[in-house]
């Protein structure tokens, strides 16, 4: 994926909905609101200003208008310059079509979950898994909301998040029931360890081996 000037998904978002008409920041983000964004992209909306002013110091939005209503204080409108507009294009297609690499905690912490005791891991994995079939059960409350007053277009992100929380909770689950069925290869190694304070014999032949392929 092309680095780019900004990151920031916000910054994304800004774009996509200056695409559709010129906005002051204020109205940004009550139709971020409106259509539920805050579930998809972490929203900071006292720093939305600052976002614009990026966006209008790289050349993608400028002024469009300044709107002056009675007494009321001027509100500057922002709208996409052309370069705006290409940059939005291409960054929203890189961001659907090319599968970044990223490095969620949970997967990190799966990768390391042997320094723990087992039976402490079994129970930390099984609050996990309440918490996220919870989590999951709200979402799919705001979809149900959300869903007799947005088309389903705007609610895609909400259900895809929806969908991989409730994969994540599935294959909890699957695995506590590996483990309850005694099916997990290396469980007890990993409970000898946490046990015996001793590294499994076997652990440290795969590691000299693995030492004599590199």
């Amino acid at each position: 994926m092309k680095r780019r000037k900004l990151s920031n998904p916000l910054a994304l978002a800004v774009m996509v909905l200056l695409s559709e008409r010129p906005m002051h920041p204020y109205e940004i983000a009550r139709v971020l609101r409106q259509r539920g964004k805050e579930h998809s992209i972490k929203i900071n909306y006292g720093s939305l200003y600052t976002v614009v002013q990026n966006l209008e110091k790289h050349g993608f939005v400028t002024v469009a208008d300044v709107q002056r209503q009675g007494n009321r204080p001027e509100r500057t409108l922002y709208g996409l310059t052309d370069e705006g507009r290409v940059e939005m294009h291409d960054w929203l297609a890189d961001v659907v079509a090319v599968p970044a690499q990223e490095y969620p905690a949970f997967e990190a912490g799966l990768s390391l979950i042997g320094a723990l005791h087992p039976d402490e891991a079994v129970e930390l994995l099984t609050e996990r898994a309440a918490a996220l079939e919870v989590q999951a059960a709200g979402l799919r409350g705001v979809l149900a909301k959300l869903g007799d007053e947005l088309p389903r277009l705007f609610l895609l992100e909400t259900d895809h998040k929806a969908r991989m929380i409730e994969a994540q909770a599935g294959w909890i689950r699957d695995l506590l029931a590996e483990i309850a069925a005694g099916d997990l290869a290396g469980f007890d190694e990993w409970r000898s360890w946490h046990e015996t304070g001793d590294i499994p014999e076997g652990w440290s032949q795969l590691e000299e081996q693995l030492l004599d392929t590199t």
